[in-house]
């Protein structure tokens, strides 16, 4: 049976299935940590002029047309094979889903809200972060829920520079015509994804529970 030899084969390169997890996780790591530093903040302050925000999402959705392999080998006269190259791809991968649905989060807020909590004698800052903060998180869990599953399934196409990741199971099944080989690989990028969509899932419907 083809699932149990891909078992096998993870099982007798336990330590090499190790390494290529760490490799993918830290890509999808540094990936999302830009892409929130960067996307979070941004979408507070576009949220704020229809103008900025059109221009934003714009860009983003420019973003989204082009397929993750081609910006992997648009980064390689610059980057060469390397790490690099990879985790540049992967966080203009997620850098779309987390900035439109910031910017929808902040701008979906009431302006009866605001006004609100400016008459309870709060500035700016403390209404930033004590009012519209929280109201928006569950919609920019959303967007960062869907940017980590797109990264984790997009982060195989790094095997194809040589900077490591589940993705080698995929790149040495199809060099062997081996699909238990392949599988390890489909199977631990599914599983990975799917674990990540559970808990960003449950933690996005927390935030939204009454408080």
């Amino acid at each position: 049976m083809i699932l149990l030899d891909a078992l096998q084969y993870a099982l007798a390169h336990a330590d090499e299935w190790l390494g290529a997890l760490e490799q993918h996780l830290l890509l999808v790591a540094v990936a999302l940590t830009i892409g929130i530093g960067v996307c979070v903040p941004l979408g507070a302050l576009t949220a704020r002029s229809r103008a900025a925000s059109l221009s934003a999402i714009n860009a983003a959705n420019g973003l989204r047309v082009i397929p993750s392999l081609a910006i992997l080998f648009l980064a390689l006269p610059y980057f060469g094979l390397s790490f690099t190259a990879a985790a540049l791809a992967l966080t203009l991968l997620a850098l779309p889903p987390i900035l439109i649905n910031t910017d929808a989060a902040f701008r979906g807020i009431a302006p009866a809200i605001q006004e609100a909590a400016r008459g309870m004698g709060m500035n700016s800052r403390q209404i930033l972060w004590r009012v519209e903060f929280p109201l928006a998180l569950p919609v920019i869990l959303a967007g960062i829920r869907i940017a980590t599953v797109e990264v984790i399934a997009s982060a195989t196409l790094a095997a194809f520079i040589g900077a490591g990741g589940l993705g080698i199971y995929i790149t040495r099944g199809f060099a062997l015509y081996d699909n238990a080989i392949l599988l390890v690989g489909a199977i631990s990028v599914a599983l990975l994804a799917l674990s990540a969509e559970i808990i960003l899932g449950a933690l996005e419907r927390l935030t939204r529970a009454p408080r």
